[in-house]
């Protein structure tokens, strides 16, 4: 897909030149140069989103079969044994979403079911409610937002929006843009994330609930929350990405049994 693109690419800007050497008008030529330029540009973007980061084998051996198919909007459902709670996982941007399948699978197996979202051209942002289709065709009693990275973001920013329907919001190497008012919060960093723009997410507690809860997993880095290998500009990780998923898995299902569950259901399995 990539070198198809490229070619492409290419061929519109040796049509280009051959346009402005040509004897047509100078109507034609502006109309024709114009065009080829629109058509690079699109060529441009879907190079841009045709490169992202691939989910690694046992992410793909933890995803369930078939995708839940709710409209538009496609996700893969984590089925645990809890019934009155789900999370719904926005991805970070061009990253596969079968990349978070580990984690979801160990979420699940706390007892919280997971809806693990595949976004348009990878890119939460362009899916940013996607959550409404899911919530309107399941009934649970308390829906957890949740996400990575930018999709962390694009989360924040439909909770703010959507402060009745949503009972918590969960961000992962991710803080929010908007406001967040009366809403269980939890933040969870990696000790040597060198992506997470710092600054911003200092500058973030300012639009935190009270309330709001923070952990900073030891050895844990940006991509160590899914499965996709090393990300450009990442610090090292001092923990496995499974070790680093565990520990995730672990403080968001202390946290939800905390708030929404009298008999807590067992931990994540450990690695």
């Amino acid at each position: 897909m990539t070198v198809l693109i490229i070619l492409v690419l290419a061929a519109l800007a040796a049509l280009m030149i051959r346009i402005v050497k040509s004897r047509k008008t100078t109507a034609i030529k502006l109309l024709l140069s114009a065009l080829c330029i629109i058509l690079m540009l699109l060529c441009a973007v879907l190079l841009y989103f045709s490169v992202y980061y691939r989910a690694g084998e046992s992410a793909r051996a933890a995803l369930p079969e078939a995708p839940v198919k709710l409209g538009n909007v496609n996700a893969r459902f984590f089925d645990g044994p809890g019934e009155d709670t789900a999370l719904i996982f926005y991805p970070g941007a061009k990253v596969e979403a079968a990349a978070y399948a580990p984690l979801m699978q160990k979420l699940s197996e706390t007892g919280l079911d997971c809806f693990l979202v595949e976004m348009p051209l990878r890119f939460a942002f362009f899916g940013m409610n996607a959550a409404d289709r899911i919530t309107a065709a399941y009934d649970y009693q308390n829906w957890i937002m949740a996400g990575h990275s930018l999709g962390g973001v694009a989360a924040s920013v439909y909770t703010a929006k959507h402060p009745d329907s949503v009972a918590g919001l969960v961000l992962l190497a991710s803080y929010p843009t908007q406001k967040l008012e009366k809403l269980p919060y939890l933040s969870i960093c990696g000790e040597n994330d060198k992506v997470l723009d710092r600054e911003s997410y200092e500058k973030s507690r300012a639009l935190w609930p009270d309330g709001a809860r923070e952990l900073q997993i030891p050895g844990g880095n940006h991509a160590g929350f899914a499965d996709y290998g090393p990300q450009r500009g990442d610090g090292e990780a001092g923990i496995t990405p499974a070790e680093q998923q565990t520990r995730t898995a672990e403080a968001i299902s202390d946290w939800i049994n905390t708030l929404f569950r009298p008999t807590p259901f067992p931990a994540a399995r450990a690695v």
